[in-house]
């Protein structure tokens, strides 16, 4: 199942996330702070995206309300309510 999702208060446009059944088998990340997201990325591929809800929700980057990390969260969380959509946005 492929999610696109575009966040929202974060300087990343775009996040694109590929599983198979729960576990995330790949992320990218348009624009944003690509030393840190390529770290999250390698952090969460191949986890479970239940472990990497539970690890993200919440954090918050230079005092805004979300943060890429959250942002990521999110875009995993409305998929587990939601059908086989392909794009959230």
């Amino acid at each position: 199942m492929h999610i696109n999702h575009k966040p929202e208060g974060t300087c990343c446009n775009r996040i694109s996330i590929t599983l198979d059944g729960d576990i995330i088998q790949s992320v990218d990340f348009e624009q944003g702070c690509q030393g840190n997201l390529a770290g999250i990325k390698r952090l969460v591929t191949g986890k479970n995206r239940f472990e990497v809800i539970e690890m993200l929700r919440g954090i918050h980057c230079f005092g805004k309300e979300t943060s890429c990390p959250d942002q990521l969260a999110q875009a995993l969380s409305y998929e587990t309510y939601q059908s086989e959509s392909s794009e959230i946005i």
